[in-house]
This record gives structure tokens, sequence and C-alpha cells, in this order.
């Protein structure tokens, strides 16, 4: 299966690492060019979209759309990692928080916000991911960042449990807003589940469980769970070019888009319909292939 190209969309279970399923395709697929998007904690489930061969190189373009998470946030317990794993770190009485403080309070979230990541995150300082500095005892105060939260939705709320769905950008950590939520009530607060139930333009609808995963293979099925590499930058506008234009591209040489409404980044198509890039926008109608696939690559 040397040959395979796409996108294998797992739905990760509770309990593993992101790159448990990494390796776990790498070994079902045979394919060593495999990576993923969007690191999902141990303790989160659900879409965790994972490239095999030639798709790798679009993993970039998955990083930049929104993602769909759905939380539970328990309120009156904090805890040292701001998940259901810490240890007791400050106890509230959950009990007097009313209905429309919890709205309120997760309101103020929405919008571009500065957020501090949790101290034990795989972000890196010196070179070593927070995370190592927490386990050994060494307090570091990791810097704010700018995230950004499109809307937040609470679901339910009962017995100090709030169950929201967050709509985010990329490096936002539902940890820290359950920290900071709870903060903002004066009622400590952790993140009891999560779940992603949309990532890089995938959902759920489009995921599969480790068991089916092998089951597919056993059977001889696995391609058939692969999605085409330009599901990676399906948002972005087409074009469809001639011969003569498209082997320019396969080349790596400037193309022209006449009449072009759009910047930024287009995908690329031969008029059979083989994909054959990612094409970057220079100047006037000139377009510059950033990512050129064959057509045994692009599935």
């Amino acid at each position: 299966m040397s040959s395979l190209a796409g996108f294998l969309i797992v739905d990760k279970p509770r309990g593993v690492t992101s790159f448990s399923m990494v390796a776990l395709v790498r070994r079902l697929t045979g394919v060593r060019r495999v990576g993923h998007a969007g690191t999902l904690d141990p303790l989160a489930s659900g879409v965790l979209p994972v490239a095999v061969g030639a798709a790798t190189r679009l993993i970039e373009y998955l990083e930049d759309g929104y993602k769909t998470y759905v939380a539970d946030v328990r309120f009156g317990a904090g805890t040292t990692t701001d998940d259901a794993e810490g240890e007791l770190m400050g106890t509230g009485d959950a009990a007097r928080l009313h209905l429309d403080d919890v709205v309120t309070a997760f309101a103020a979230f929405v919008g571009d916000i500065e957020q501090t990541p949790p101290a034990y995150s795989a972000i890196k300082l010196a070179g070593k991911p927070l995370y190592r500095y927490a386990r050994a005892g060494i307090e570091v105060r990791p810097a704010a960042r700018r995230v950004h939260i499109e809307r937040i939705d609470l679901l339910g709320f009962a017995d100090g449990v709030a169950t929201i769905e967050v709509v985010c950008g990329s490096g936002t950590y539902i940890r820290s807003l359950a920290h900071d939520t709870g903060a903002a009530l004066g009622c400590p607060a952790h993140l009891a589940a999560l779940r992603r139930t949309h990532s890089g333009g995938f959902s759920l609808d489009d995921a599969r469980g480790p068991a089916a995963i092998e089951a597919a293979t056993s059977a001889g099925r696995l391609p058939e769970l692969l999605l085409a590499p330009d599901r990676a930058v399906e948002r972005r506008p087409a074009a469809i070019f001639g011969e003569q234009q498209a082997q320019a591209i396969a080349s790596g040489r400037d193309v022209t888009i006449a009449r072009a409404t759009a910047a930024g980044l287009c995908r690329a198509y031969t008029s059979a319909g083989a994909f054959v890039g990612v094409l970057a926008h220079r100047t006037g109608e000139r377009w510059h292939p950033e990512k050129v696939f064959s057509g045994d690559e692009s599935g």
C-alpha cells in the first residue's frame, strides 16, 4: 500500500495519544510518511485528521480553519492540569452558580482573546515542552497568546457541570477556557470531558474508530476509507487548466489565470478533473505552484 495518498479521519478514543493513532495508520498502511493535524490530548476524543503519503504536504492548510468541540466543564474543583487527570487544587461551591451567570461568563470569552496556555501543555520553552517543567516541579508561566473563539453555546447545565459547544481557531485551549471561566465566576473549574466534532473541514461523519479501521484493513478495504488529498483545500477557489498549463504547473512554472477575482491560494485541476496542486497568487494574473501533485499522488 506504499502508493496510498489521502486523509484517513480517525475517531480517536479517549485515553490514547494522537501519536499512537499515527503509528496505527503507519502500521496498517505500510506507509512511512504519515502525520496528523491538530493534536488531541489523551483525555480528548474525536476527529483527528491523519495524512497518508503525499497528503502530508497539505497538513498546513488544515490548521487555519475552525475546530468544533463539545466539552464538559466541571465547576467547584480546580486541578493542576486544568483537566480531570490532574490533582485537586482549589474547591468552590458550584451550587451557588446560576444559569444566567454561567452563560454570561462564557460569552465574555467569545471573540479575539488573550489566553494563557496550561502549564501542562506541549508548547515549548527553551526547547522543552512546558509539561516537563511542570512535572519537575519548576514553575513556569507561559506567555499569553491571542486566540479566536467564534462562538460558545451552552448545551446544558446541571450538578455544577456545563456542557458547551465551542467553535474556535487554531491554538485555542479548551482546558484554559474552563479554568478562566471558573476564575471569572469565582468558582474553580476544570475540563471534565472533551470531544472534537469538526477539524480541518472534516467531521465525525468522516471519521472511523481504530477497530473499524483495522477491520477495513483485514477486509482489504482500507483504501476506501481514504479521502482525497485535495479535501485539505476544498474551501479554496478552484481553477481548471488545459494540458499545456497543467504541465507548466507540474514543472513548477508560473501560470496565468485571466480575470481572477480571488487572491491567496487556489486549487488547480486538469480538464479531466485530476488534482494538479495548490497555487499561490503573485501579482496580477500570475499564480505560482506552491504544492505540485502528480497523477499517482492525487488519489
